[in-house]
């Protein structure tokens, strides 16, 4: 039984991931960390994962970029592995979740989907044989309450787009107030915020008459509590160092 101390309890995705833990006999949350503290099920609430007592097996973050020192102190003293599924880091933070690495399993990924990455695995091989006769627009949708613009998923589907691109492309965040053409070398990010909307992400290569188009819509949040799940269990048995989505679909096969 792997017990989880679950950053991030009291939030919308901390409810689903304690929800979808409590049906399952491989895992428990064995501690909740949230500054609000509410206590809403059978494990023990706490206002900072400082004060949790007994060592989890694994942490998981769902929580916020501001408790990323706290969580990777306390992960780095006890030895603890730390899926990180909050998205919106700065890149000193990212610097920091990487150093990190050295020292402790660290999963971190822009998206906990399985569909997800495999919507980035397509991305890659359709700019590798696409090139540079197509340009290419990502268009994010979430719900009104999501902070951070564009998404973790929108730059991690950027990210795999410009690798395959040798890393030439330069992003391009809407183009209100631009008064000229589109250059050959654009990557244009959009971020849609409205209503309740899970999560959509779509990718657009537009050629010469002809579009092709890759999305992925996530009609719940389960999809992502249960690859967070998924990876607790995974890294929870790793040694040091840095696993994304990658790892754990390899292990599987």
């Amino acid at each position: 039984m792997t017990k989880i101390a679950l950053s991030g309890a009291c939030g919308r995705m901390g409810r689903v991931i304690a929800t979808l833990a409590a049906g399952r006999s491989d895992c428990e949350i064995s501690a909740g960390i949230d500054c609000r503290c509410e206590k809403y099920a059978e494990f023990e609430m706490y206002c900072s994962i400082s004060e949790i007592g007994e060592k989890p097996d694994v942490v998981i973050d769902f929580s916020h970029p501001s408790s990323l020192d706290d969580i990777l102190s306390f992960c780095k003293a006890r030895g603890v592995p730390a899926v990180l599924a909050t998205t919106g880091y700065s890149e000193e933070e990212v610097e920091a979740i990487k150093s990190a690495a050295e020292q402790i399993p660290v999963f971190f990924t822009g998206n906990m989907s399985l569909g997800i990455n495999l919507l980035a695995d397509l991305a890659r091989r359709a700019a590798k044989i696409l090139g540079s006769q197509y340009d290419t627009e990502i268009i994010e949708r979430h719900h009104n309450r999501k902070v951070d613009a564009p998404s973790g998923t929108a730059f991690m589907l950027a990210d795999a787009i410009n690798e395959v691109r040798a890393n030439t492309l330069k992003y391009v965040y809407g183009r209100g107030g631009k008064h000229q053409p589109r250059t050959q070398n654009e990557l244009g990010i959009h971020a849609v915020r409205g209503g309740t909307i899970v999560g959509e992400h779509e990718i657009i290569f537009a050629g010469h008459d002809e579009i092709i188009s890759l999305s992925h819509s996530a009609l719940s949040r389960e999809v992502f509590a249960n690859g967070a799940i998924n990876a607790a269990l995974f890294l929870a048995k790793k040694q040091k160092g840095l696993y994304d989505m990658s790892d754990l679909l390899n292990s599987v096969k």
